[in-house]
């Protein structure tokens, strides 16, 4: 049959299957679902300072691109660039924040400390230059415009913990390093 969710052990959002983490508080997930997190790390209940990396992506030119398309050509275009910036993060360890019209937000370093995270932001950022070139390649073949990525890093202090309102919050990080 088709991959269950996993539910989070702290928040119990329903989480796409496979996820490492929630996608709403961030807390980590067993590896398979139904398995028991008891052992599982817990968030922290408050924010916190922590020293982080700050990663975000945008699309160039994705306003025109998108005014001048239907919208469900546009969506497939931003399921590959989001796909593929998702695999870039997660591979070196980050987290995606979130996704925000074309543009993505991952950080590092929290919610659990990580040795080393602004390399690993930096290998996420050179590897997605790397797949995006690929990207390039097969939308040329395929008559479609081709789309350039800019890309931010920023490490430093910021606050991070479940932050907004008693019904809607997420697992966030704000401050100096967050405002590229």
């Amino acid at each position: 049959g088709a991959p269950m969710t996993a539910a989070c052990p702290n928040c119990g959002a329903l989480n796409r299957p496979g996820a490492k983490f929630c996608g709403t508080c961030g807390a980590t997930l067993s590896a398979t679902p139904g398995e028991a997190t008891a052992a599982a790390p817990r968030l922290p209940a408050t924010t916190e300072r922590r020293l982080v990396s700050v990663m975000f992506v945008d699309l160039v030119g994705f306003t025109p691109f998108a005014e001048e398309r239907d919208a469900e050509a546009v969506r497939e275009t931003l399921d590959q660039y989001f796909g593929m910036a998702r695999l870039a993060v997660e591979r070196h360890g980050g987290v995606i924040e979130k996704f925000i019209g074309d543009a993505v937000m991952a950080f590092w370093g929290a919610p659990f400390e990580e040795p080393g995270h602004a390399a690993q932001a930096c290998h996420a950022a050179l590897e997605m230059i790397a797949r995006l070139k690929q990207m390039q390649t097969k939308w040329k073949a395929e008559g479609k415009p081709v789309l350039d990525i800019g890309i931010g890093l920023s490490t430093g202090v910021a606050s991070v913990g479940n932050m907004g309102s008693e019904l809607r919050y997420g697992y966030t990080a704000l401050g100096e390093p967050v405002n590229l």
